[in-house]
């Protein structure tokens, strides 16, 4: 059988990378899938790549409205929801003397704010029992150059899966967050030009600090928000699980 038979399961930044590669497994392994992202045109590229047993919505976690519609359309056409990957987030490399208050808004909006209320308008469609899982980032556990604020914005998203562990207990509801370290995706790849480098010089130099001696897959991580998201994980919750090749660890 497989391991999402008959779930419904809604993925928050599903147009491309973690988020596209974890609900393309999560449809193999038997669940229906609604995945959200801010571009029409690579939503319907991912709706398409998906293939089937998807719905995309267009949306921006941080306005309201947008969660709103995400969530009507769930309720409307499924009912419930089984699963949650609070994926979305944004961030960017900055030095910290070009640190602004217009910075510092975007990214708490996001990925605070907006994987908060990711989490709270979901929890009503939810039944007793199912798995919420945020990510997170070995940012929040590491003092990294160039990221003081988006690291700040991911150690809030690691409190929420304990703070909303023991407020949703009753209500059976498993919730963990994954802390990915360096995953090759588009918005990784992006983050060369804000640093002036090729991507092979920045290849190269986030390597260098990677025990394993490279840098994860989308699909690796997607394996491990699979095993969060079925009954594989049934006695876990609370935990921060690092997909990071070791970079965080020693």
């Amino acid at each position: 059988m497989k391991k999402l038979e008959g779930k419904v399961a809604v993925i928050t930044g599903g147009n491309s990378g973690i988020g596209l590669a974890t609900a393309q497994l999560f449809v193999t392994e038997g669940a229906y899938v609604f995945i959200t992202g801010r571009r029409q045109n690579e939503l319907d590229k991912a709706v398409k790549a998906i293939g089937i047993n998807v719905t995309g919505i267009q949306g921006d976690i941080s306005n309201f409205a947008d969660l709103d519609r995400l969530y009507d359309t769930v309720k409307q056409q499924k009912g419930q929801i089984d699963i949650l990957f609070a994926n979305a987030g944004t961030g960017e490399f900055l030095p910290w003397e070009k640190i602004s208050e217009a910075h510092y808004d975007k990214t708490f909006n996001v990925n605070v704010k907006g994987v908060l209320f990711t989490i709270l308008k979901a929890v009503p469609l939810f039944k007793n029992g199912g798995s919420i899982i945020l990510n997170a980032s070995t940012a929040a556990s590491k003092g990294m150059q160039g990221l003081v604020v988006y690291s700040a914005t991911k150690a809030a998203v690691r409190s929420f899966a304990r703070s909303f562990t023991a407020d949703l207990k009753g209500r059976n509801i498993r919730i963990n967050a994954i802390s990915p370290g360096p995953i090759e995706t588009p918005g990784l790849m992006n983050a060369a030009k804000s640093l002036g480098m090729t991507e092979d010089q920045f290849k190269k130099t986030i390597v260098s600090a990677i025990p394993m001696g490279r840098m994860g897959t989308p699909d690796e991580v997607a394996k491990a928000v699979l095993f969060l998201a079925s009954d594989d994980s049934s006695l876990i919750t609370g935990i921060e699980l690092f997909i990071d090749g070791g970079i965080a660890q020693i």
